[in-house]
């Protein structure tokens, strides 16, 4: 991997686990107070969103775990390192965020059964509350969750918290101005609908990279073009490109050259190798070099300098 991108992920990564951990704090406090306030006010709404919190704040701790551990060096057992550590924390995320989904969509369909009066001045308060720290917070992992699918999991389940926040104050003063509850279960259900779909796109990516698949957004044609457009290289096959983890994509082929010196068919690798990063953002390559008229036993094989 260059340096310098190594370099500017590593900064990227301490600084999104700082404010992680800020964020697992003041997600923690405005949980205790909106269960509170949700069992006082009798809000399905407000309980809902309190469990979600909750289940953010694990999701925040468990993506905090994940940044902590990959920073820790690779070694025989883990050549590696723990990168992937991340992608199984945006998994289990975004699983997590089904699972509450299917929940507040189970008791909302209780409650219509046997209603109950809502407080919707508490739920305006509360709400509101919780949408000013969701916002704070998403804002602080923004950044961050631009180049890292861990982050952007937690960053998604703030933005869900923040619109559900959002959804609840709409729910509170309609309960405040009309007198009607249903309110307040409509707004559970709009709830367990967002949150499905903000979850989707993690959960697809998050297995995407753990089954090796193509990196979401590159075009496998386009990488197999580039390199076979390198002077020297007459074809190219056994392509493989994959994430390893946040930051680490991963790639391995296979390329034809005409039989020269041995020093001649490595800087047409090294050409290969920089075009694929230049063009890609693969900063981890593998390339195998076949030379035309010899069989598949007289190969030689290097790896870019300074990857993991």
């Amino acid at each position: 991997m260059g340096a310098g991108h190594s370099h500017h992920h590593a900064n990227a990564a301490r600084a999104s686990q700082s404010k992680m951990a800020r964020a697992i704090l003041m997600t923690l406090v405005f949980v205790a107070m909106e269960a509170t306030a949700g069992l006082f006010a009798h809000s399905l709404a407000l309980i809902s969103d309190a469990g979600h919190n909750f289940a953010d704040a694990a999701a925040l701790g468990l993506s905090w775990y994940a940044l902590w551990i990959a920073k820790k060096p690779s070694h025989q057992g883990m050549t590696y390192g723990y990168h992937r550590v991340g992608i199984l924390a945006a998994l289990v995320n975004a699983v997590s965020l089904v699972v509450i989904a299917l929940v507040i969509v189970w008791e909302a369909i209780n409650r219509l059964q046997h209603p109950e009066s809502v407080n919707g001045g508490a739920m305006i308060v509360v709400a509101l509350v919780g949408a000013i720290v969701n916002i704070v917070i998403s804002i602080w992992l923004h950044t961050g969750a631009k180049d890292d699918l861990n982050v952007r999991s937690a960053y998604l389940h703030m933005v869900g918290d923040a619109l559900s926040a959002i959804g609840v104050i709409i729910a509170g003063i309609v309960v405040t101005l009309t007198g009607s509850h249903a309110s307040d279960v409509v707004a559970s259900f709009l709830i367990a609908g967002l949150i499905l779909y903000t979850s989707w796109d993690v959960l697809k990516e998050s297995l995407t990279v753990l089954l090796e698949g193509t990196p979401v957004g590159m075009d496998i044609g386009e990488v197999e073009k580039t390199i076979a457009s390198v002077p020297g290289v007459l074809n190219v096959h056994d392509l493989h490109v994959w994430t390893v983890g946040p930051g680490v994509i991963a790639c391995t082929c296979h390329i034809l050259v005409a039989e020269q010196s041995i020093h001649e068919g490595h800087q047409i690798l090294k050409a290969v190798v920089t075009e694929v990063e230049h063009h890609f953002q693969i900063n981890h390559t593998t390339v195998q070099v076949e030379v035309e008229g010899h069989d598949g036993c007289q190969k030689f094989c290097s790896v870019q300098e300074g990857s993991r």
